[in-house]
């Protein structure tokens, strides 16, 4: 006995027709249906419209899986923006993002490519104008997605799945190249974070916050990892817990470059100890730079150690680290020395910069000292440059300790850096200056993307919004270098680069391939210096 049933397909909302045929199974000895595609329904008429091929199916309609490999039929005469995401969508396939976040999100990484090119097109703009943008724009996803699903979205990125994107990103970055790691705090408004706390906020911020760990390709100027951290966590306690990461990451042969808020005798031991080449900035009080800045002082500034390029006068020396282990398993400590080179710089206009900023802060701590509203954090100040007397007739006496300020004036210009592979001095400062570029990444990621200050209800989406404002950065990354690259900073803003390709239009007709409209000399020149090949249909 035959009947017509009828189907809707949950991907293209279109309803199919089916032949449904009953017969008895003498196997099973149980009544059984076959089915046959007969066509789809027109909403309107709800007239079944033959398909051009019946297959034969279980329980859907695969009238449009053609045997050829093609694009998705195009259902609707459209016309959206296209020549921005087009930019973004061919960047994705160069640096492996699209297929890296395929791998770990089959499901949903059409949504995190969507959200994150809605980031970067639309400066500082809330999520909850997503749906305008998505309305007039062609993306990855190509429907809207909700405040409500945009929620979902976030609190469905699983840590595994983040963690697995880690790999294969790094995976793919220059092996030869400096890692840059450095941390930056978020401020937040939410009591409901379990790691929102008070701690060192480095915008001066007074809100509590978290904080967030980023490693960034020195060459590559890409981002491949982060990690989030509780807000009163200082730098130098992230170092171990960044080499058990790298560890489980896989990651190979890294090169780290640190600032001085990461050193400490520890940190440098467990660098040593994972077999890690190191570049990190040195504070001029610990006992064995001072003993080495006593020796060059003053012969450092000669003809023979200035560099013109950098202004500077540089000068490198060879020292022995005292390295230890603490062997639990054997009851030990392993000890033995390593290699090291410490890196001297004096530079004069530095030197000027620390004698202004050094009067600067002697004044401000004179002044609270004089008023009584001294504060905890600069305790150890007054002490090391102050004498404080209090009587009843003459009252507070400040009196500066100018054999500990002359000892701190020796030092004005100088600056110190230890690496364990980088032996000239000049490659040395040119490799941690680049540096700047994970403090530069971070002034995108709260500014341009909108992420200064959190308003997340939980951690979970947190999490996922974090994750998707670190694949928007990475696509911003992208664009600044080239940008850089191509001198074309002198030009455009990133924004008017984006919207100078955003006016670009492709229109979508029912039967016929994607149209791409009338596209300037200059937009395909920018293409160009982006590093990407226009479509054929923009010549």
């Amino acid at each position: 006995m035959a009947a017509i049933v009828y189907q809707t397909s949950k991907q293209t909302g279109i309803t199919y027709a089916y032949e449904s045929l009953s017969y008895w199974d003498k196997d099973k000895r149980q009544s059984r249906a076959r089915r046959k595609c007969i066509g789809r329904v027109d909403p309107e008429t709800k007239e079944i419209i033959p398909t051009r091929k019946r297959v034969v199916a279980g329980d859907s309609c695969k009238q449009d899986k053609v045997h050829k490999r093609g694009p998705v039929p195009i259902e609707n005469v459209s016309r959206s923006f296209y020549g921005a995401t087009f930019l973004l969508d061919a960047i994705g396939e160069n640096l492996g993002i699209t297929a890296d976040l395929k791998k770990c999100f089959p499901d949903i990484y059409r949504q995190i490519l969507s959200t994150a090119y809605y980031l970067i097109m639309e400066d500082k703009n809330p999520l909850s104008r997503f749906p305008k943008w998505a309305a007039t724009h062609k993306h990855p996803y190509g429907k809207n997605i909700p405040s409500q699903r945009s929620s979902e979205l976030f609190a469905s990125i699983s840590e595994d799945a983040r963690n697995r994107f880690f790999r294969l990103q790094g995976n793919r970055r220059i092996e030869k190249e400096y890692w840059a790691y450095d941390t930056t705090s978020i401020s937040s408004y939410s009591r409901c974070l379990r790691q929102v706390r008070y701690g060192m906020n480095k915008d001066h911020d007074p809100l509590p916050q978290i904080n967030l760990a980023m490693l960034f390709g020195e060459e590559s100027n890409l981002p491949f990892y982060y990690r989030k951290l509780a807000g009163n966590i200082p730098d130098v306690k992230t170092v171990k817990n960044l080499l058990a990461d790298i560890d489980f990451l896989g990651y190979d042969k890294i090169k780290l470059v640190m600032d001085r808020g990461f050193y400490s005798e520890a940190n440098i031991n467990d660098l040593y100890h994972h077999h890690l080449k190191f570049l990190i900035a040195a504070k001029k009080s610990l006992r064995f730079v001072k003993a080495e800045l006593d020796n060059v002082r003053d012969s450092i500034r000669t003809w023979a150690n200035y560099n013109q390029k950098h202004d500077l006068y540089a000068y490198t020396t060879k020292i022995d680290w005292d390295y230890s282990q603490e062997r639990p398993y054997k009851g030990d400590m392993l000890k033995g020395k390593r290699r090291m080179y410490m890196h001297l710089y004096f530079n004069s206009e530095r030197a000027l910069e620390d004698e202004k900023n050094f009067n600067a802060l002697l004044c401000r701590l004179q002044e609270e000292l004089k008023s009584g509203t001294t504060t905890l954090e600069h305790d150890r100040l007054y002490t090391k440059y102050f004498d404080v007397t209090t009587t009843p007739v003459r009252g507070t006496k400040v009196v500066a300790r100018e054999d500990a300020i002359a000892t701190a004036r020796k030092n004005y210009g100088f600056f110190v850096l230890l690496s364990n592979e980088v032996r000239e001095p000049i490659l040395a400062l040119e490799i941690y200056r680049n540096k700047d570029l994970v403090e530069k990444a971070f002034g995108n990621l709260k500014e341009r993307l909108n992420f200064n200050r959190t308003a997340v209800s939980s951690d979970q989406s947190l999490d996922g919004k974090l994750f998707v404002e670190f694949i928007a950065l990475i696509f911003l990354s992208y664009l600044k270098k080239k940008m850089h690259d191509g001198n074309l900073f002198k030009k455009y803003t990133m924004h008017e680069l984006l919207d100078e390709m955003d006016i670009i239009e492709c229109f979508a007709y029912p039967g016929y391939e994607l149209r791409v409209g009338e596209v300037t000399k200059k937009q395909i020149e920018l293409y160009e210096a982006m590093g990407i090949t226009p479509p054929s249909s923009l010549h």
